[in-house]
C-alpha cells in the first residue's frame, strides 16, 4: 500500500505541474506531505503500534536541509560561472576556437562540438540563444540547411546538460544518490563518456533527417565577426576555458590524491599521496572549493570591469538562477527523507528477491523509464533528475545499484547516467528549451516535432543503451 501511495505521489507531481501549472517546488513538497501522512494512516489502519514516521515535520526539514547543506554552494558557484561565461562572450570565444580548429568544411559537427562544450557550465537554453547568431551566419556562409545546424547545436547542448557536472541537474542527482565529493570527478568522466555517443546520435539525426526540413528563418544579416563585436574585446581562449577546466583538474587531483594503492602492515589503506600533499589536494579537490576557485578565475580573467555595478548585477543574476534549482533540489531531498523513513526499500527488496530482471541493468532501465515519464509529462529535465534520483536512492542496494569498481561507486554513477538519459525524453511543447530551439530556428510546430522532439528521443534511447552496455560489464 505504501508503494502504491508513492506511485500516486509521482503521478500527483506530474499532474499538478503539467495540468495545474503548479511550480515543481510546491508540487514536490505537497506530494511529500501526502506520502508522509498517507504512510502513517496506512500504519494506523494496519494496526501498527505508533506512527511509522514519528515526526513528519522534522523528517521533511532534515531531508530538505541535508541536501542543501551538501550541494547548495556547488550549485550557486556553478551557476555563477555559467552566467559570467554567458555575459562576457567567453562562450562565443569557445565557439570561435572550435571553428578555427575545424574550419568551415564541417559546420554541422562544429555546431555539435560547440554545443557539447558550452553546455557543461551554461544552461542549454542560454547557450542556444548565445550561439544562435553563429548558427545563422555559418548557415549563410556554408550553404548548409539552417535546420541541420539548429538540431546539431541543440542536441550537442542537450547531451551534456543532463549528463555532465557542473551543470546543476547531474550534480543534484549525484548528491541525492549518495555520491560523495571524491566521486564527483568520476561522475564527470563517465558523463563525458556517455554524452559523446549521445551527442553523435543527435548529430546524425541532424544530418540525415533535419536536413530535409524547411525553416521560415530569414537569412542572416550579420556575419559571425559582426556578432562578436557586440561583446567588445573577447577574452583569450585560456581565460574562456579556464573556469571550466581548472575546477575539473582540481577535482581530479582530489580523487587521485586519495586513490588507494595498497595496504600497510597494519592492514590500513595506503593512499597515492600523504602528508601535506594529500591535505592540499584534498582541500583543492573538494567540489565546493574547486568551483569557488572557478568563480574567482571567471571574475578576475573574464570581467573587463570589476566594478560594483558589474559584479553585483552578474552575481545577482547567477544567484537568481540558482535559487530555483536549489529549492527544487531541497524539495527533492525532503521527499527522499520521507521515502527513507518508510518501509518501501525493504518491501522492494522482498518483491524482487530471485527476480534478476529488476536487478542491475534492469534497474537502470527502470530509473530511465521513471525519469522519462517525469520529463515528458512536466517538461523540466532538472525536476526529472531530482525527483527520480530521490525515489531511487533508498532502493539502490535492493536493486543491485550499490556496486563498486575498486573505490569508484559505479552503480550509483550509472544510475545518474540512466536518469540523465531519461531526462532527455522528450523535449516538446511543455519544455521551454523546445520553444527556444523552434523560435530561434524558424521551425513551425510540426517541423520542430520532427527535428527537435524526435532527436531528443533518439538521444535518450542511445544514451540508455550505452549505460546498459557499461552496466553489463561493471554491475
Amino acid at each position: 500500500m505504501v508503494l502504491l501511495l508513492l506511485l500516486f505521489c509521482i503521478v500527483f507531481i506530474v499532474y499538478a505541474t503539467a495540468k495545474w501549472k503548479l511550480h515543481p517546488f510546491l508540487s514536490i513538497i505537497a506530494s511529500t506531505y501526502i506520502l508522509a501522512l498517507g504512510t502513517n494512516l496506512i500504519g494506523l489502519i494496519r494496526g501498527v503500534e505508533g506512527p511509522i514516521i514519528k515526526d513528519i515535520g522534522s523528517t521533511i526539514s532534515s531531508g530538505f536541509g541535508g541536501i542543501i547543506t551538501s550541494i547548495g554552494l556547488v550549485i550557486i558557484f556553478g551557476t555563477i560561472i555559467g552566467k559570467i561565461l554567458e555575459k562576457t562572450g567567453a562562450a562565443v570565444k569557445m565557439a570561435e576556437v572550435v571553428l578555427k580548429l575545424l574550419g568551415d568544411r564541417h559546420p554541422a559537427i562544429a555546431m555539435t562540438i560547440i554545443g557539447w562544450i558550452v553546455s557543461i557550465p551554461v544552461f542549454c537554453d542560454s547557450g542556444y540563444v548565445i550561439l544562435s547568431s553563429l548558427k545563422k551566419s555559418l548557415a549563410k556562409k556554408t550553404g548548409v540547411n539552417v535546420v541541420t545546424l539548429s538540431v546539431a547545436l541543440s542536441t550537442g547542448l542537450y547531451a551534456t546538460h543532463t549528463l555532465v557536472p557542473p551543470t546543476p541537474g547531474p550534480i543534484a542527482a549525484a548528491t541525492n544518490l549518495g555520491i560523495g565529493p571524491d566521486g564527483l570527478f568520476w561522475v564527470i568522466i563517465i558523463g563525458i563518456i556517455v554524452s559523446i555517443p549521445v551527442a553523435l546520435a543527435g548529430h546524425i539525426w541532424a544530418r540525415t533527417v533535419a536536413n530535409k526540413l524547411p525553416s521560415t528563418l530569414e537569412e542572416a544579416t550579420e556575419t559571425f565577426e559582426e556578432y562578436k563585436e557586440r561583446f567588445g574585446k573577447l577574452p583569450s581562449a585560456w581565460a574562456a576555458f579556464g573556469p571550466i577546466v581548472v575546477p575539473i583538474v582540481l577535482l581530479a587531483l582530489g580523487s587521485f590524491a586519495n586513490f588507494p594503492v595498497g595496504t600497510d602492515a597494519a592492514g590500513e589503506k595506503v593512499l597515492l599521496t600523504s602528508g601535506f600533499l594529500n591535505t592540499l589536494f584534498t582541500f583543492l579537490g573538494a567540489p565546493v572549493n574547486a568551483l569557488f576557485i572557478g568563480v574567482l578565475l571567471a571574475i578576475f580573467t573574464l570581467l573587463p570591469k570589476r566594478n560594483e555595478e558589474n559584479l553585483t548585477k552578474l552575481m545577482g543574476e547567477g544567484l537568481l538562477d540558482s535559487a530555483i534549482i536549489i529549492m527544487i533540489t531541497g524539495a527533492g531531498g525532503a521527499l527522499g527523507g520521507v521515502i527513507k523513513a518508510t518501509p518501501i526499500a525493504d518491501y522492494v527488496k522482498t518483491l524482487i528477491d530471485g527476480n534478476a530482471a529488476f536487478v542491475g541493468v534492469g534497474a537502470l532501465i527502470l530509473a530511465f523509464i521513471i525519469s522519462a515519464i517525469l520529463k515528458t509529462a512536466q517538461g523540466s529535465s532538472t525536476t526529472a533528475l531530482v525527483v527520480t534520483s530521490t525515489i531511487m536512492m533508498p532502493m539502490l542496494p535492493s536493486l543491485g545499484l550499490d556496486a563498486m569498481a575498486g573505490t569508484v561507486p559505479i552503480g550509483q554513477m550509472l544510475t545518474v547516467m540512466a536518469i540523465g538519459c531519461g531526462a532527455m525524453v522528450v523535449s516538446h511543447v511543455n519544455d521551454s528549451y523546445f520553444w527556444v530551439v523552434s523560435q530561434f530556428s524558424g521551425m513551425e510546430l510540426r517541423t520542430a516535432y520532427r527535428a527537435q522532439t524526435m532527436a531528443t528521443l533518439v538521444q535518450g534511447i542511445v544514451g540508455i543503451l550505452v549505460v546498459c552496455i557499461i552496466g553489463v560489464f561493471f554491475l
